[in-house]
């Protein structure tokens, strides 16, 4: 039975390997994929745009539908969803045809992300284990992002820009085929527990209207922003009225959990930006190839990997969530602070290099706020926990990317007209982003240091809300 269960963790980190490598293969190919189907500059967006705005506005759905319908049957409808979309998008041969694909990849990953922490911490209640088990599923959203750059460059350069969609498939198939026997069956609680189609239009039409907001580059922001504001606020006057609320208010009555998900608004933000800005640092100002990029973010990806899967469980048993949380903040600071001095005509080994070791800082920061986020969820709530949770993940990424990459663009525009070389002008405008970014960072690490203080001795943060396990873990933490 033990085994099983590392087993279908093994399940659960190949299907999350697969849609994390699915958001960051894309990027390498765009430049071909644009030639090949006639896109326009701004049409191209679309194809990640697409696939965001699917993918962030349907989670929180999928997380609490999991609950109902149970989570191992969301599971495999999401990744056969994924897996169908996937040779959709690989055989497409025009612009709509590719992004209506992209449309449903992001359908398929809601649904399948949205249960994958849920089914783990069901999974694994010791504590210990738990910290283990985040510590590998961790490691695969951190690490694959930068091998999916790697490997895109690869199919890209070897076959052809259909490929970085078809590669899912037999990944996607292999991880229907483990599923099935190795994760545990649910019930589910039934629809009449919280079949809320109100609260589903509003939640889900609000976070689609606010993802679009950040993601459009024309048109009325404001107007569209303000839709998703009302919309948003409509779904949380629903929950507090409702008889059967999709989203019970008490999920975010624990100071830990609404701070976690608050918290990795602004940490994720800086380093998913991170990761994006400075691979168009190397490859447009250092004119880096796909696959050099890739390669020569591979240190990160090794770096997080020795750290998330070899220290993080142990440091997280012995000094609690959060200050392994800080202390892995504190080196991400220190990667996005030195990257403030960077040269137009950086050395890799003096300017790059420490910045991917020092990126090793994810492999502590994902696992402590995961074990966060998810630290007040009760059983019957799991699905949506972990669907708030991955919810909160993609606005910081939308967001982040979105300021962070305008911020840049503007600065590097106004160097270009006063008549800067571009390779000046474009790294000033990455020296900015980056120091926001730290700024960030530093706003995370006060955040964590305030916000997720331990209870106080007899004043426990929302014993509704916790687990066993994880209220003794707290109680022991309290006592250190």
């Amino acid at each position: 039975m033990k085994q099983n269960r590392w087993l279908a963790l093994a399940v659960l980190a190949t299907g999350m390997l697969m849609v994390v490598l699915d958001g960051s293969i894309v990027t390498v190919a765009m430049p071909v994929m644009q030639r090949d189907l006639g896109f326009t500059p701004e049409g191209l967006t679309w194809v990640i745009n697409a696939y965001l705005i699917a993918f962030g506005s349907l989670l929180l759905l999928a997380g609490r539908l999991g609950d109902l319908l149970g989570r191992k049957r969301t599971l495999l409808a999401g990744t056969a969803v994924f897996v169908a979309a996937s040779v959709l998008a690989g055989l497409s041969n025009g612009p709509a045809m590719l992004i209506a694909a992209r449309f449903l990849q992001g359908a398929g990953s809601a649904m399948a992300s949205a249960v994958s922490l849920g089914i783990l911490v069901t999974l694994f209640p010791d504590q210990r284990e738990r910290a283990r088990a985040i510590g590998v599923f961790s490691f695969t959203g951190a690490a694959g992002a930068s091998l999916g750059q790697v490997l895109g460059g690869v199919l890209t350069d070897a076959l052809s820009w259909h490929w970085i969609f078809l590669i899912n498939v037999p990944i996607g198939l292999a991880t229907l085929a483990l599923a099935v026997p190795y994760l545990p069956a649910d019930r589910g609680l039934g629809l009449r527990a919280g079949a809320d189609a109100l609260g589903a239009l509003l939640v889900t039409g609000g976070l689609m209207a606010g993802i679009y907001a950040v993601v459009q580059t024309s048109g009325n922001r404001l107007l569209t922003a303000s839709l998703a504001v009302l919309l948003l606020a409509g779904f949380v006057l629903r929950q507090a009225t409702a008889r059967t609320p999709l989203m019970p208010l008490r999920m975010l009555r624990s100071r830990q959990v609404a701070g976690a998900n608050a918290l990795q608004i602004l940490m994720i933000g800086a380093m998913f930006s991170f990761q994006i800005l400075i691979a168009l640092y190397m490859q447009r100002v250092l004119h880096y190839s796909a696959l050099r990029t890739g390669l020569a973010m591979l240190p990160a990806a090794l770096a997080i990997a020795a750290v998330s899967l070899g220290a993080s469980a142990r440091l997280i048993h012995r000094f609690g969530e959060r200050t392994v949380l800080i202390a892995g903040l504190v080196l991400l600071t220190g990667g996005l602070g030195w990257l403030t001095r960077l040269p137009a005509d950086a050395r890799y080994t003096t300017d790059l290099l420490p910045v991917m070791l020092l990126v090793a800082g994810g492999g502590l920061v994902l696992p402590a706020i995961t074990g966060l986020g998810m630290s007040g969820a009760r059983p019957e709530d799991a699905g949506l926990a972990s669907g708030l949770f991955n919810t909160a993940q993609q606005l910081g990424m939308a967001i982040g990317v979105a300021a962070l990459s305008t911020v840049a663009a503007a600065r590097t525009a106004g160097h270009l007209r006063a008549g800067a070389a571009e390779a000046v002008a474009l790294t000033d405008g990455y020296r900015l982003a980056f120091t926001i970014g730290a700024v960030l960072l530093a706003l995370s690490i006060a955040g964590a240091a305030f916000v997720l203080r331990p209870a106080a001795a007899g004043a426990p943060d929302e014993p509704a809300t916790a687990t066993p396990a994880t209220g003794a873990a707290a109680a022991a933490r309290g006592r250190r």
